[in-house]
């Protein structure tokens, strides 16, 4: 049995959501870079080299990447062999997140009605897993409110073709993606049950770009014929992956979520 204590476990989300609010992942930068020379659109291939320019001060001057820093999601996968020591381990989360956040704008309220700011951006919201081994993998993701306001879940049909699905995700992303700071990042979850389809969308969002299943690319290059393009204004490049991760579900149900997250899209992770 390891034991690792709340202090490792709170200096760790701590630096790893102060280096994703000032550091865009290499993988986002290098496709923004590759749409910027695709696009034909002027105003497309401008706003493309802002937003990579923003990046690079961004990192250089220490400074938040977007103004909305988002509410803190925190992925745990707990080796069934650790000990957990020093402390409850969700106060430990948001000791981290306290701590990050001194100097960043704070965003969330103690409640979705009485609309009171917390002042600090705790609590976070915390997922668990227990998994083989003795390490603890630890996963940040503070998203901001635009992107989350425009995803959507449906609960279809189990007999719903695959041309059904896409076209919920393409007309989603004209109804409300421009609202979510293109180019996006489209993360979609598929089965499991109301919830876990949820889950499984913002899950897929911590996968890099690079590699794409037929559907991925297929919803993709749809995505990105609507024309919307950076920041709405028109382009090529509406989107720059499509990330789908699905689980068994029910034989009378076919649950889609889609969780959509702007070009600013952070997400570290550490392994103690």
């Amino acid at each position: 049995m390891r034991e690792i204590k709340t202090s490792k476990i709170t200096q760790t989300i701590k630096d790893l959501l102060v280096k994703a609010n000032y550091e865009l992942n290499q993988d986002i930068l290098a496709a923004i870079k590759k749409a910027q020379r695709a696009e034909t659109s002027r105003i497309a291939k401008k706003i493309l080299g802002q937003i990579i320019e923003n990046a690079r001060i961004a990192r250089k001057d220490k400074l938040p990447i977007c103004q909305d820093t988002g509410l803190v999601t925190v992925f745990l996968e707990i080796g069934q062999d650790v000990h957990i020591t020093g402390g409850a381990l969700e106060s430990a989360v948001d000791q981290a997140v306290r701590t990050a956040y001194k100097d960043l704008r704070k965003s969330v309220l103690d409640g979705p009605l009485s609309r009171k700011n917390t002042g600090d951006n705790t609590p976070a919201i915390i997922h668990t897993k227990i998994v083989p081994g003795s390490r603890i993998k630890i996963g940040v993701m503070p998203k901001g409110g635009g992107a989350e306001n425009s995803s959507a879940l449906k609960m279809f049909l189990p007999t719903a073709p695959k041309e059904e699905i896409i076209r919920f995700v393409v007309d989603l992303v004209k109804e409300k993606g421009a609202n979510a700071c293109p180019p996006l990042i489209i993360g979609i979850g598929m089965g499991g049950n109301f919830n876990r389809s949820a889950y499984l969308a913002k899950l897929s969002l911590r996968k890099k770009i690079g590699k794409s299943s037929p559907l991925e690319r297929e919803i993709l290059n749809k995505v990105n014929k609507t024309g919307l393009g950076p920041m709405g204004l028109g382009g090529k490049t509406t989107a720059l992956a499509v990330h789908i991760l699905t689980e068994p579900c029910h034989i009378a149900s076919l649950p889609v979520a889609v969780n959509l997250e702007c070009h600013a899209h952070r997400y570290k992770e550490a392994v103690i």
